[in-house]
């Protein structure tokens, strides 16, 4: 049976995406990947694969971490995390930017949410354990 064209659509647009940002061409693989996601949205997403949507919104949430639009990438970390729960790359992305703002209790939870998902996410470990001191400091100084 052939793909119905929606899927061979989506297909399309992730594929275009995710060379545009191998590419470093940041804008418009935002563009596409805005585009897969909004084309899945009204698809449905049962002819996108969970994986490929929570990919999608991770990889257009670094391009605007990139840009340091820091509650927007967090915005698309988080619709990645509902998209596939178990993809701990999210987390750990949505972690850093939470760790940089100074929220080290949510940073805390994402960074272990990453390392229960994948024991030996080494750069979650050691975030981890830089949030633990930056929060210590942080009391220490008294706010």
């Amino acid at each position: 049976m052939d793909r119905e064209p929606s899927a061979d659509v989506a297909r399309d647009l992730l594929a275009a995406a995710h060379s545009r940002f191998e590419e470093r061409r940041f804008e418009s693989a935002e563009n596409l990947y805005g585009r897969y996601i909004q084309h899945c949205a009204c698809s449905g997403l049962s002819k996108c694969g969970s994986r490929d949507v929570a990919t999608a919104f991770n990889n257009r949430g670094q391009i605007k971490y990139l840009r340091v639009d820091f509650y927007e990438a967090m915005d698309d970390y988080t619709s990645a995390i509902e998209a596939q729960p178990d993809f701990e790359v999210p987390y750990y992305n949505r972690g850093l930017i939470l760790y940089r703002l100074g929220y080290f209790d949510e940073a805390l939870k994402d960074f272990k949410k990453v390392l229960e998902l994948n024991p030996n996410f080494e750069d979650a470990s050691l975030s981890l354990k830089q949030t633990i001191k930056a929060k210590e400091e942080k009391q220490k100084r008294g706010y």
